[in-house]
C-alpha cells in the first residue's frame, strides 16, 4: 500500500541513485540527446535491408499530409495497384478528396441517429460522451472506406482533386464537430420533449443540408460523371466520355470488397470470433464493421499467401511506436529505453490493448516480404505520407514489429482456412464503442 513520501525515503532514494556508478555519465547523455536518440541501435540498419524475396510492383506513394485519412489512402491503394497493373499505369491515384467528401456527409448523417438513439441516456454516459467527443474526426475503419466505395464508387486523382482543407483537416474538423455537438444538442432535447419522426426528419435534412454546404466550400462538389484520361506506360493515350464514379469502379476494377476481411489480432479478448463495431459504422445500411480475430500466426500466414498472390495489403497498425520516420524503420528493439534506464517496462500486446498503451493508430499497405526458410523476417511497407520519409516513402519492417503492433490486416477470404470461412457466417459479438480496435 502507498504511503506518503517522507524526508528519509527521498533521502534514501537520493543516496541509492548516487551509488550508481554509471547514473551520472547516462544524466548526462539523456539529458543532452533524450531518452530515444540515447538507446537507438544503430545495427537496426543491417537487419532492415530493403531486399525481398515477395515483392509487388508498385509506384509513387500518395501523401495524406496533415490529415487522418490514413484509412482511405490505404484502401485507394490497393486499389489503384490493381488498375496500375491491369492497365499498365505506373502512377495512376485515385482521390482520397472524393471518398473523404461524402464520408463527412455519412457521418454526419449517421451521428444524427446515433444521437436520436441515446437521447433518453444522461449526457454523461459513457456511449454518449463517445459520440460527442469528436463527431467531425478524421479517422476511420478499413470497412468504412470500402462502403464508401461500394456506394459511391471512386474517381482518378486529377478528377477531385485535393484542396487546402482535404490536406490540412485540423480548421475543417474543428468548425464541423462544433456544428455536429450543436445539432446533437437540439435533437436530444427535441426527443425529450416528444418530438414525433416527421418533425425529426425535417431537422436533421435541414442540419445535413448545411454540412453538405460546408463540405462542398472546403473540398468542391463531387461529380456525378467525368471523362476518364489516361495515358499508360507504352505512351498510348486512353479517353472514355461520361464515366460515373460507380460505374468506374464496377468496370475497372472487378473488385467484390464484401470478399474481403478484416483479419485482427486483438489478444485482449477472446480468439476465434467475430466481432463487430456498429457504433462506428459511418453509413446507415452499408458495410458493416466487422473483425475475426485470430491468432497472430494465423494473420502472419494469410498475409504472406495474398502478397504471393500479387496483391497488396491494407493493415492496421500503431505506427508511432519503435518508428524511425526519417529511415523509414519499423523494428521494436529502434529504441532500447528499458535497457538504458534499466527498468522492465515490457507489456505483453494483450495488456497494451488493456491498458491504453496500444491502439490501431494507423492504416498502411504492405507491398512486399522477405521469407527465409519460408518465415517471414521484414516487410516491406507503402505509407502514405510522401516521399521524404523512408527510401521514396516506402518502409521497412522487421517481424517483431510486426508482432507487437501490427493489429489488422484485409485478405480475400479465400486465403482463410474452411474453419476461419465458417467463423465468419455466425453471429457477430458487438464491441463497445470504445473498444482499443475502434
Amino acid at each position: 500500500m502507498a504511503i506518503a513520501l517522507t524526508q528519509s525515503a527521498l533521502a534514501a532514494m537520493r543516496a541509492k541513485q548516487a551509488a550508481d556508478p554509471v547514473g551520472p555519465v547516462l544524466t548526462r547523455t539523456v539529458t543532452k540527446n533524450g531518452l530515444k536518440a540515447a538507446s537507438y541501435d544503430q545495427t537496426a540498419a543491417s537487419r532492415l535491408d530493403r531486399t525481398f524475396s515477395v515483392e509487388v510492383p508498385t509506384g509513387k506513394v500518395s501523401n495524406q499530409k496533415h490529415s487522418g485519412r490514413c484509412w482511405e489512402f490505404s484502401l485507394l491503394n490497393t486499389l489503384r495497384h490493381k488498375f496500375a497493373a491491369k492497365y499498365h499505369v505506373k502512377d495512376f491515384e485515385l482521390s482520397e478528396s472524393y471518398l473523404f467528401f461524402w464520408d463527412k456527409i455519412e457521418r454526419a448523417n449517421s451521428f444524427y441517429r446515433n444521437v436520436e438513439q441515446t437521447a433518453r441516456q444522461p449526457i454523461n454516459d459513457r456511449l454518449v460522451q463517445f459520440l460527442f467527443d469528436n463527431p467531425g474526426e478524421d479517422g476511420g475503419q478499413w470497412a468504412m472506406a470500402a462502403g464508401l466505395v461500394q456506394k459511391y464508387g471512386v474517381v482518378p486523382a486529377s478528377v477531385m482533386p485535393e484542396t487546402y482543407n482535404s490536406n490540412n483537416t485540423s480548421d475543417f474538423q474543428a468548425v464541423l464537430s462544433r456544428k455536429l455537438r450543436k445539432d446533437g444538442l437540439k435533437l436530444r432535447q427535441l426527443v425529450m420533449n416528444g418530438a414525433d419522426e416527421a418533425e425529426l426528419q425535417s431537422l436533421e435534412k435541414s442540419m445535413l443540408q448545411e454540412v453538405y454546404r460546408l463540405a462542398v466550400y472546403a473540398f468542391g462538389e463531387p461529380p456525378t460523371k467525368f471523362d476518364l484520361e489516361y495515358r499508360d506506360d507504352d505512351k498510348n493515350y486512353h479517353r472514355v466520355p461520361d464515366v460515373t464514379p460507380q460505374a468506374f469502379f464496377k468496370d475497372y476494377f472487378a473488385t467484390d470488397l464484401d470478399d474481403y476481411v478484416v483479419v485482427t489480432n486483438s489478444p485482449d479478448k477472446p480468439l476465434n470470433q467475430l466481432y463487430s463495431l456498429p457504433d462506428e459504422d459511418n453509413i446507415i445500411g452499408g458495410k458493416q464493421i466487422t473483425f475475426l480475430n485470430v491468432d497472430m500466426g494465423v494473420l502472419t500466414d494469410v498475409a504472406v499467401q495474398q502478397l504471393q498472390a500479387g496483391e497488396t495489403i491494407w493493415f492496421g497498425n500503431d505506427v508511432l511506436r519503435q518508428l524511425d520516420r526519417k529511415a523509414g524503420y519499423l523494428d521494436a528493439h529502434l529504441y532500447e529505453t528499458a535497457k538504458l534506464i534499466g527498468v522492465n517496462d515490457h507489456l505483453t500486446k494483450a495488456q497494451r490493448l488493456q491498458t491504453g498503451e496500444g491502439e490501431v493508430s494507423h492504416a498502411m499497405t504492405l507491398t512486399g516480404v522477405d521469407l527465409v526458410d519460408d518465415t517471414p523476417t521484414k516487410w516491406k511497407v507503402e505509407n502514405s505520407w510522401g516521399t521524404a520519409n523512408g527510401d521514396q516513402g516506402y518502409f521497412v519492417m522487421s517481424q517483431d514489429w510486426f508482432n507487437d503492433y501490427v493489429y489488422e490486416v484485409v485478405v480475400h477470404k479465400r486465403f482463410l482456412a474452411p474453419e476461419f470461412q465458417a467463423l465468419l457466417t455466425e453471429p457477430a459479438k458487438r464491441l463497445p464503442a470504445w473498444d482499443p480496435l475502434h
